[in-house]
């Protein structure tokens, strides 16, 4: 099914709700009962203590996150990326993955999105997404959600991860966005609380993808500075409009043996990935 049917489908069942009443986001992203899933071994983590929140499918097909609806055919290529990720990982170890770009406006935010949402349809692995982009929270805001806490809270506030944790409803999958933003982030980047909590993240659950939203790798020092905490980077491409020597110039600036994929994301069609 195309990404416009799938929407299309969305505003159709949207349309015959009332205005009030939120469509549960896991009713239309179901791909097998509850019980099927349990059947093959699908154990539904514990979200009592993350604070919940209700997505609207019709906000996320309008936000082109397509990673929420199993049979878009534009999800396809993060099935692929996704395992080309559990490969890399495989050989490699880790379980810290980077989403950046060269440039802003790329659609990295999406990207990490839209791998959360793919990683957490697996029977084996939990996920949590992190914005990480301090100068400009979006994650909760491409969700369609209000959120007064975010990682600088942890990280200037001491405010407890567990205040910070957000569950969207989906099974699997915890995030962490919202609160203030800060001009100046370098140094929050580089302090040795923002090691200790990536380390945390790291360790604490064996089978946990964390992805990180991080900002553009030429729009300051801020990535160069959180590179070497992370495992792995993935580095998206804004197909015809992002020019060839930036692409060139931010790969040299990362370790060129942490990047384990590239997004090319086409304004117009779906996504392609690259290895």
């Amino acid at each position: 099914m195309s990404f416009k049917a799938i929407l299309d489908k969305v505003k159709e069942f949207w349309g015959k709700m009332p205005s009030d009443e939120v469509i549960p986001v896991e009713v239309m992203s179901q791909e097998f009962t509850q019980k099927e899933k349990e059947n093959a071994g699908w154990v539904s983590p514990n979200y009592s203590k993350s604070r919940t929140v209700h997505l609207d499918p019709a906000l996320l097909a309008d936000n082109r996150c397509v990673g929420i609806f199993p049979y878009a055919r534009e999800a396809e290529v993060y099935k692929v990326l996704r395992t080309q990720i559990l490969e890399a990982t495989k050989e490699k170890g880790g379980n810290t993955i980077m989403i950046t770009s060269a440039l802003p406006g790329e659609g990295k935010t999406l990207t990490a999105i839209n791998l959360a949402f793919t990683f957490a349809r697996l029977f084996e692995q939990t996920v949590l997404l992190v914005d990480g982009d301090l100068k400009q929270q979006a994650i909760h805001k491409t969700l369609g959600f209000a959120s007064d806490k975010g990682l600088i809270d942890h990280l200037v506030d001491d405010t407890p991860l567990s205040d910070l944790m957000i569950w969207p409803g989906i099974d699997k999958l915890t995030l962490i966005s919202g609160g203030r933003s800060v001009a100046e982030s370098t140094e929050l980047f580089r302090s040795t609380r923002m090691k200790d909590l990536v380390n945390e993240m790291k360790t604490r659950y064996p089978d946990r993808y964390v992805f990180f939203d991080v900002p553009s790798i030429l729009g300051g020092a801020d990535t160069l500075d959180f590179v070497s905490l992370v495992d792995h980077v993935v580095v998206v491409v804004q197909c015809g409009v992002t020019p060839v020597d930036a692409v060139k110039k931010a790969v040299e600036l990362i370790p060129q043996e942490k990047v384990i994929g590239f997004v090319l994301n086409r304004s117009e069609d779906r996504p392609a990935h690259s290895d």
